[in-house]
């Protein structure tokens, strides 16, 4: 099995990952990168940002900017459910909340359960794709959280919490 991904050994990335659900499909970030999950609670918007830049939630004091995960990968907007819920989590040096349909679980995922994302051609960007973990009968795509925003985005999320 191939696990060299871009000059990097993606089997590195074993661990726990958060796993959440968007759509039909199950997504996974490090454990380590996660805060906390909260409920979906009322956002402030911020004028002239991206669609999928929903806005910022006041946390005990701090503000936190708000992404729509189904927003940002092109996915139609559904309304919020008891089960939609806010993964707060640490991107460069801010904390940047984002939306998900459901958190399912923590899961242990070995080095050699891990593949790196299949290569789409160059125009599709899978930068945001850590590998693929392979879990009892489904895969996850695992999610390299500083990768799903870009460089200005970061930028961006770090002025409005700096605000």
């Amino acid at each position: 099995m191939e696990t060299v991904a871009k000059g990097k050994d993606i089997s590195s990335h074993e661990g726990k990952f958060l796993t959440f659900v968007l759509g039909n499909e199950e997504y996974g970030i490090e454990i380590l990168k996660v805060r906390e999950i909260i409920g979906i609670m009322e956002i402030t918007p911020v004028p002239q940002t991206p669609d999928y830049m929903k806005g910022v939630i006041n946390l005990r004091g701090k503000v936190i900017p708000i992404i729509d995960l189904r927003l940002k990968y092109s996915m139609p907007e559904v309304e919020h459910t008891k089960e939609t819920c806010i993964i707060v989590a640490e991107v460069g040096t801010a904390q940047v909340g984002i939306i998900v349909d459901s958190v399912s679980e923590v899961t242990d995922i070995k080095g050699e359960d891990i593949e790196q994302a299949p290569n789409f051609g160059q125009e599709i960007d899978t930068n945001f794709i850590m590998g693929l973990g392979k879990t009892k009968k489904k895969i996850i795509i695992l999610l390299d959280i500083e990768g799903v925003l870009t460089t200005e985005e970061l930028k961006m999320a770090e002025q409005i919490a700096a605000e």
